[in-house]
């Protein structure tokens, strides 16, 4: 809402609450909506590009990597809505939410929502196996990366064996980003608000 009161002649008056902004709060630093899109990034690019160009496949996993060590220290340092200790719930309020979620009773939530928050740790989990098998598997087999000493010694099932975990998981993380869509999508239209767009804003509006 804009302030009323008169200003002097003269004299110059920043808005703090301008029109794009009233009745609006940021919830989203720049760090966790820089990190969130590099990491979709990221991932796209090495699951569609795969070994067809490794070069390109090996540095979106380093980037992927790099941006969940990024993630974990900013789950304990970072801004309030952030840190994982605003998000993480146990399994037993994980499905209480996702319970009243199917009824449309569960309440708003300005940061994640508990399934929200366990897709999160869900993701983070996944994404970061299916990078660390990757660089186990581009060491067994390219002979190359940090892992190539310890993993250049291994006999060839070795290679073959993570070759199929990295896949497995690669695969199984897909999975888990489609349902994060799709609870995107259903708490969305569950709270009549565009939570895409507030990842890329950082702002929601205020609590109900």
């Amino acid at each position: 809402m804009t302030s009323n009161t008169s200003v002097p002649m003269g004299t110059t008056t920043i808005d703090t609450c301008p029109p794009d902004t009233a009745g609006r709060l940021r919830v989203w630093d720049p760090l966790v909506r820089v990190f969130h899109w590099s990491l979709a990034a990221g991932f796209a690019t090495a699951f569609i590009v795969e070994d067809d160009l490794l070069e390109v496949h090996v540095l979106a996993g380093y980037l992927v990597l790099t941006l969940i060590a990024i993630r974990l220290v900013w789950g304990v340092i970072g801004t309030r809505h952030a840190r994982f200790t605003d998000f993480v719930r146990g399994p037993g309020a994980v499905l209480a939410y996702i319970k009243d979620a199917l009824t449309f009773r569960a309440p708003r939530y300005l940061g994640h929502n508990p399934a929200g928050g366990a897709m999160v740790v869900a993701l983070l989990l996944a994404v970061g196996a299916t990078g660390l098998s990757g660089l186990a598997l581009y060491g067994a087999e390219e002979f190359a990366g940090p892992l190539a000493g310890p993993m250049s010694g291994l006999p060839e099932s070795w290679g073959e064996a993570l070759e199929e975990v990295h896949e497995f998981l690669a695969n199984a993380t897909l999975g888990l980003i489609v349902l994060h869509l799709v609870g995107v999508a259903f708490s969305s239209l569950s709270h009549n608000e565009n939570l895409i767009a507030s990842m890329i804003s950082g702002f929601k509006r205020r609590e109900d």
